[in-house]
């Protein structure tokens, strides 16, 4: 299968979900290129965005792992090629 190279977008509203998303990232860091996180307090939401080189099926169940978790919305975008 192709990599292609993309970013994920990942904002936590649920405190209690922010470890559990650490831990999915760390068990795909084979493809993660590069990883950005700002704790937007006043917000009181967290926000990452991380770059991926993989196949759609590698970041595809990243982002569906995450986007499981509770309090958190991911969206990606992808490479065509």
């Amino acid at each position: 299968m192709d990599k292609r190279i993309g970013a994920v977008a990942i904002i936590i509203e649920e405190k209690e979900s922010v470890q559990r998303a650490n831990t999915i990232m760390s068990e795909y860091s084979d493809i993660i290129v590069g990883r950005m996180g700002i704790p937007y307090k006043e917000k009181n939401v967290s926000v990452i965005s991380i770059i991926v080189d993989g196949t759609t099926d590698e970041i595809g169940a990243l982002a569906g792992k995450l986007g499981k978790l509770h309090g958190v919305m991911v969206k990606s975008a992808l490479t065509k090629k």
